[in-house]
């Protein structure tokens, strides 16, 4: 279900604009001041209006926090049903994962920031909404995983539930040091993580 400020912004292209404005400026401010730590009067400010004028745009700072998440969990999912409906082989797939969602977090490193540190924060039945959608994530990694071992390309020994574990734990921390002023870029560092990960799994006489 979308959130109210999500509905708003489909009422017209100004508003649309505008709401997404205030949810860019909150992202950031939420990303440097954690969102137990921002006020509504701190997103005001940040955009120029007063306190008062944001209710045009949202019923409540939660609903920005949700937008920010949603916004970096939808990515996720669509590249998901890209690389999981694929008749690529599944070394070629589990490749193509790993690539997009390297590259998809460091080209969004505050919506994921925040996701990370504040996920929390969100009300139960929203929290719920989105651990549903990881969980759909995370099994498809794993099915990958397992056709892989069924296919002989993986190592069957290798359990599917630690496999992913270990890759998200790598893949997601980037978030934490990534800087785009550094020497790797995001397809260098998804090129790399993706040989490290592959390497541990592919049966080399499968070829």
């Amino acid at each position: 279900m979308p959130s109210v400020s999500t509905q708003q912004q489909a009422e017209s292209p100004e508003r649309s604009a505008r709401a997404d404005e205030i949810r860019r400026t909150a992202a950031k401010i939420f990303h440097e001041k954690g969102y137990e730590g921002t006020s509504i009067q701190d997103i005001a400010d940040a955009v120029g209006i007063l306190k008062g004028s944001l209710y045009y745009y949202i019923n409540s700072k939660e609903d920005l926090l949700f937008d920010v998440i949603r916004s970096a969990h939808d990515q996720g999912l669509q590249d998901a049903a890209h690389w999981s409906s694929s008749d690529a082989r599944p070394a070629a797939r589990l490749r193509a994962a790993i690539r997009q969602h390297v590259i998809s977090n460091l080209s969004r490193l505050v919506e994921v920031g925040v996701f990370f540190h504040d996920f929390r924060s969100l009300s139960d039945d929203r929290r719920a909404e989105i651990v549903a959608d990881r969980d759909y994530y995370d099994a498809r990694l794993r099915q990958l995983v397992i056709d892989g071992q069924e296919a002989g390309e993986f190592d069957a020994t290798q359990d599917p539930k630690l496999v992913v574990l270990g890759m998200l734990g790598m893949m997601n921390w980037v978030y934490q040091w990534y800087s785009p002023e550094g020497p790797q870029s995001p397809e260098a560092i998804a090129d790399s993580f993706a040989d490290l990960i592959l390497g541990g799994l592919v049966v080399r006489s499968a070829g």
